[in-house]
């Protein structure tokens, strides 16, 4: 195995909430209300949908918020790692990868392990450079049992909700997470960071008609005849583990500059940053002349009263 380069699994596809579009001459992230499942295969006119969309898409009315799906690891951390991490917006290279604290961090005299204060605490990270990250492997279908979907993310409620989900069912199942029949779920809220305005996360559920027990059931008879078969869920955990350990950045080279495209774009600033990264568009408070104004009449107004 090549020391410094991390193992990571095999994927095929890609999951996503909207995609890169090009605006005024420069291509920023544009969110969606729905999943966009697409191959690795990128074009003038965006990433190629995978064959998995359409089908998923036909058994669904209106649009494609649920994604049957399994996992490969028993291990929740193992199936979804989130990091605070910071990127060079230039050339996509990761600059600083933490989880509150400790971090590594790439320099001229290579990589130094140092302590990390979390993004509110970090001058080195301040001004919106720095993010939660988080890298979700699931499966869907049986066209290929390790191959699998990836869905990267920067918001907290999506990294929050699946991290606590994935535990929860690992714990209720007697450590049976990757035979555990359950679906992705597209969830919206509101905040006043939003401006009331809808953001969408992504959650995990059991899959629609069933139930946790029915759920529970399937998970038992799965591992048994898988047992039976000789699958060794448990080597395949500690392989997966030791992959991810042999480097310092998960993501490769090829995948680092489109990650700092979508998730880490210029404009991006310290409110940003702040805020769920699946946001619909919404109106911010007006800047400018108008702005101005607006705000001057307020301050009128108040001193008036």
């Amino acid at each position: 195995m090549l020391k410094g380069l991390a193992i990571t699994p095999p994927i095929i596809g890609r999951i996503s909430i909207g995609r890169v579009v090009e605006k005024n001459g420069k291509r920023l992230p544009e969110k969606d209300d729905q999943f966009t499942i697409t191959t690795q295969v990128q074009g003038r006119d965006g990433w190629h949908l995978h064959p998995v969309d359409a089908e998923l898409r036909k058994a669904n009315t209106g649009k494609l918020r649920t994604i049957p799906v399994r996992f490969l690891f028993n291990d929740a951390d193992l199936n979804l790692r989130a990091e605070y991490s910071c990127f060079d917006r230039e050339n996509g290279r990761p600059v600083c990868v933490g989880n509150g604290e400790t971090c590594r961090r790439a320099g001229d005299g290579g990589i130094a392990e140092l302590p990390c204060p979390s993004p509110d605490g970090c001058a080195f990270g301040q001004g919106g450079a720095c993010k939660p990250y988080g890298r979700l492997n699931v499966l869907i279908g049986n066209e290929d049992e390790m191959g699998s979907f990836i869905f990267r993310t920067t918001s907290y409620n999506s990294i929050r909700a699946l991290a606590a989900r994935l535990h929860y069912f690992n714990a209720v199942s007697g450590n049976l997470l990757a035979c555990l029949p359950l679906e992705l779920k597209l969830r919206g809220k509101s905040t006043t960071q939003s401006y009331r305005s809808a953001i969408y996360y992504v959650d995990l559920g059991v899959r629609s008609g069933s139930t946790l027990e029915a759920a529970i059931a399937d998970a038992r008879e799965l591992d048994a005849r898988r047992k039976l078969a000789g699958f060794d869920q448990a080597a395949l955990d500690a392989a997966a583990h030791a992959g991810f350990s042999n480097g310092a950045f998960e993501d490769s080279i090829e995948e680092r500059a489109a990650v700092a495209e979508e998730f880490y774009p210029p404009e991006s600033g310290g409110v940003d940053s702040q805020r769920d990264s699946h946001a619909q568009p919404n109106t911010p408070p007006a800047s400018g002349l108008r702005g101005k104004l607006e705000q001057r009449a307020a301050l009128l107004s108040g001193k008036a009263a």
